[in-house]
């Protein structure tokens, strides 16, 4: 079946086709985290973004701007150690999340931000539109 995204170069090499016969045999290991799901709601003045982060602790969410991209990230480290009777088990797991997105038209300077029960909200308030004044050109 022919894929929707229209400028992709599509590579047909044999190791790709392995690669992706791997991970559907034995699953996509470097996708156990799933992207950040993001709700982006315009409310006329600003925009409310709701980002889905559950079991971090707010200490573990990072949200910083370089120019026109805000990105937030979160890392998870767990361990975990069961002892019963001559069994030991002692598992880790380790994971982090990025998502970067556009705020060239967001006033980044009051970007607000809380996170209650899994949920990072961000109140992006939106830049003044600047009208383009109409003008006529001369011909020299």
């Amino acid at each position: 079946m022919y894929e929707m995204t229209p400028f992709e170069r599509r590579n047909r090499s044999f190791a790709k086709y392995l690669d992706q016969l791997e991970r559907n045999f034995f699953g996509d290991s470097s996708r156990a985290l799933a992207d950040i799901k993001t709700d982006i709601i315009d409310k006329g003045d600003h925009y409310l973004m709701q980002a889905e982060l559950a079991g971090f602790n707010k200490e573990d969410i990072h949200i910083d701007i370089d120019d026109d991209r805000l990105t937030i990230s979160a890392e998870h480290n767990e361990e975990k150690e069961d002892k019963n009777d001559n069994y030991v088990r002692k598992e880790r797991s380790y994971g982090s999340y990025a998502r970067s997105f556009d705020i060239s038209g967001i006033r980044a300077e009051d970007i607000k931000a809380s996170y209650q029960n899994g949920v990072l909200e961000l109140k992006l308030p939106k830049k003044e539109a600047t009208k383009m004044e109409t003008r006529k050109v001369e011909i020299e």
